[in-house]
């Protein structure tokens, strides 16, 4: 369950048109359309309330346009549930916090973990280490 909630209105008040879509109506920005994050130490933030989920050291370029992690930071609010859509099975990823879609998680990573944790990049704020 979402600790912080809001109306529609007050989403789209703090959000862009695409962050809104993305992460409160479960959307997907198009491949390779969201600016590459900095390379610097730091972390990446659910853009809807400001949790830390994943950090630099653990993005890779999957090659696929969306930026791509082996896993959320230890502790990370993150949550999973089962999407149906697109005519197929998938794993979605949003934040435990807000209730923000972020992605979809999938078994095809490298290692440690082999998981592929592939984020919208309008889901995500970068915060480098000792910027805050």
């Amino acid at each position: 369950m979402s600790i912080i909630e809001k109306t529609d209105r007050e989403w789209q008040d703090i959000l862009s048109p695409l962050a809104y879509k993305v992460t409160r109506k479960h959307g997907t920005e198009r491949a390779f359309s969201h600016d590459d994050f900095p390379k610097e130490e730091g972390y990446f933030a659910c853009v809807c309330c400001g949790t830390p989920l994943f950090l630099q050291d653990d993005k890779f370029d999957s090659g696929t346009g969306w930026p791509s992690f082996t896993q959320p930071m230890a502790g990370a609010p993150i949550g999973e549930n089962i999407d149906n859509s697109w005519f197929s099975t998938r794993t979605e990823v949003h934040c435990d916090t807000c209730a923000a879609h972020l992605g979809h998680v999938f078994p095809d990573g490298p290692a440690p973990t082999g998981l592929r944790y592939c984020m919208n990049g309008v889901a995500l704020t970068f915060h480098s280490d000792g910027a805050d």
